[in-house]
């Protein structure tokens, strides 16, 4: 059994040993990350050239692409390389790494997805002083302020991790280097980390919640006293698609991190995984992209320009000779 001294590497563990469900977990976990790279590249690109676009709102989407582009980047390549291969060795500084950088993606999703529901209150609330309100400058700041905390609140957890001893197994139950995973294999007392994990969680993650239910009650009720119907689906369908965002992300988030090291199933914890770590960012783009008719309406008028300037360049290039 190794102590603290000898353990310089973690084995990362696979959903199934057997070489058929490996592939099928490969071709699954491949694909998913495929589109959603394809997806939020396709957001990041119609948003930054269509000058409609050019909107606190959009801005959002805009950063929130980017970060789920680095989300999920952070562990799917990883976790196909060790589904398809016999090696299932990781680094500690590789582990740590990973560690940080999905405590700052998911830090930072959460508090995005919160700023996007300050946004929809002040456009459907207070519509009049809406572009006093979100300036430009304002949105940077905003969106500056969630990475940054993201980094702090990383830094933190990734310390007090990596403080302790790992002696009990190098094996992480899980198929990428996450906190309560290795909390597991830790020979300290884990009694403090897991209080500072779920008072952090609770404060960050339980007011985050606390302040998205608190806007959309106030834009529900607001929404409700539109005079027609059409304005009160627009507003729905701009509202519906980021409070499931939401409920996944907080929701599977909370499952892992709130319980008990002790009292947590290995493959309910590596499921639970799969929807806070790689969901979320697959489903942005879905989401986003079919029901915003704007980005649709964007996406197909570059389409359009994309088909005609082919064609203009193959009736040229025919006429040339």
């Amino acid at each position: 059994m190794p102590n603290s001294t000898t353990v310089r590497e973690f084995l990362l563990t696979r959903f199934s040993d057997v070489w058929e469900f490996r592939v099928v977990h490969i071709m699954l976990f491949l694909l998913m990350y495929l589109a959603t790279l394809t997806g939020n590249l396709l957001i990041i690109t119609v948003i930054t050239v269509d000058q409609r676009l050019h909107t606190p709102m959009y801005f959002f989407i805009l950063n929130l692409s980017v970060l789920d582009m680095c989300y999920i980047s952070v562990t799917v390549p990883k976790a196909c390389v060790v589904f398809l291969l016999n090696n299932r060795v990781i680094s500690m500084a590789g582990c740590a790494a990973q560690i940080f950088l999905v405590v700052l993606c998911a830090t930072a999703e959460l508090l995005l997805l919160t700023i996007m529901a300050r946004d929809r209150y002040v456009a459907i609330c207070q519509p009049l002083h809406y572009h006093v309100i979100m300036t430009p400058h304002v949105c940077v700041q905003m969106t500056l302020a969630s990475v940054l905390s993201g980094l702090v609140y990383a830094g933190v957890h990734t310390g007090n991790t990596f403080h302790l001893s790992f002696c009990h197994s190098n094996v992480v139950h899980q198929f990428f280097c996450d906190i309560p995973s290795l909390l597991k294999l830790s020979c300290s007392d884990t009694s403090t980390n897991e209080i500072v994990i779920f008072a952090s969680t609770m404060i960050v993650g339980g007011g985050c919640f606390s302040f998205i239910i608190k806007s959309y009650i106030h834009i529900f009720s607001t929404v409700l006293k539109f005079p027609t119907r059409g304005e009160q689906r627009k507003a729905f369908s701009t509202c519906i698609p980021h409070i499931l965002i939401v409920i996944i992300f907080l929701g599977s988030g909370a499952g892992v991190y709130l319980k008990p090291t002790s009292n947590s199933s290995q493959v309910q914890d590596m499921v639970s995984s799969v929807f806070y770590c790689i969901l979320p960012p697959f489903l942005n783009p879905v989401i986003y992209t079919l029901r915003n008719k704007q980005i649709k309406d964007a996406v197909m008028l570059i389409l359009r320009r994309t088909l005609t300037f082919f064609r203009k360049t193959i009736i040229v290039s025919t006429h040339s000779y």
